[in-house]
């Protein structure tokens, strides 16, 4: 743990411009081990200026501005991407909804318990699903009840955790039940350990309605997704 918590810190250190000398030295590691943590780290210019003493110039600047122009142009890229395809896929139909969730649920959502359940980790995932189940299916959120999931070592932090979801859900934590902590044996400190808030849960509390209709959709999303290849289901 405690190695965890020194390469957090290294790499704070390093992206605000410190030295890697000046990282082993304030955390009493080897040059070998403080280059090793941060060495993915790309500073600036600037940065790297200042930490010479003196101007950078010829190749080496123009590998550096080459190295922060790359980054630069995947950060553009990305965010052009996330909004055409908000473009495309805008005004989804009932239709395209309905067959979204179902093959959501066919990869998340429990299929062998005759219970209907799905469970991830993204926040922006589970509020589609309870969207989903809730308007193509007529669900209310007075007929879903939630759980965490999370390591033991966030036990100290389980109120806030369920704050979160239920924040994040709009399910009211009088629906939520016993939390579920997961025991392991690597103590590993991440530098996100405060902003983790495990997986969550969702369950129908009454799922007879609806489990045979979800489950026989998906095999018809199945045998309907596979027609075109020829393939034989049996």
């Amino acid at each position: 743990m405690a190695k965890s918590i020194q390469r957090i810190k290294a790499r704070e250190m390093r992206s605000r411009g410190e030295s890697v000398i000046g990282i082993s030295r304030e955390l009493n590691i080897s040059k070998s081990t403080a280059s090793l943590w941060v060495r993915d780290l790309i500073l600036s210019v600037e940065q790297l200026e200042r930490l010479r003493g003196n101007s950078i110039k010829g190749a080496e600047l123009g590998r550096l501005r080459s190295a922060l122009m790359q980054k630069e142009k995947r950060r553009v890229l990305l965010e052009s991407s996330k909004q055409e395809g908000i473009k495309l896929l805008n005004n989804l139909t009932p239709r395209e909804f309905l067959i979204a969730g179902l093959a959501l649920y066919w990869g998340e959502g429990a299929k062998k318990t005759r219970e209907v359940e799905f469970c991830n980790s993204d926040p922006v995932l589970i509020r589609f699903m309870i969207s989903w189940i809730k308007k193509c299916f007529k669900i209310e959120n007075s007929d879903l009840s939630c759980y965490v999931g999370i390591n033991e070592l966030h036990r100290s932090r389980e109120k806030l955790v369920m704050g979160y979801w239920s924040k994040e859900t709009k399910i009211p934590l009088t629906q939520f039940r016993k939390t579920s902590f997961k025991k392991v044996k690597n103590k590993k400190v991440y530098a996100n350990f405060n902003e983790h808030y495990g997986t969550l849960s969702v369950k129908v509390l009454k799922p007879a309605r609806i489990y045979y209709k979800i489950i026989g959709e998906i095999e018809g999303l199945a045998v309907n997704g596979l027609s075109d290849t020829g393939e034989i289901i049996k």
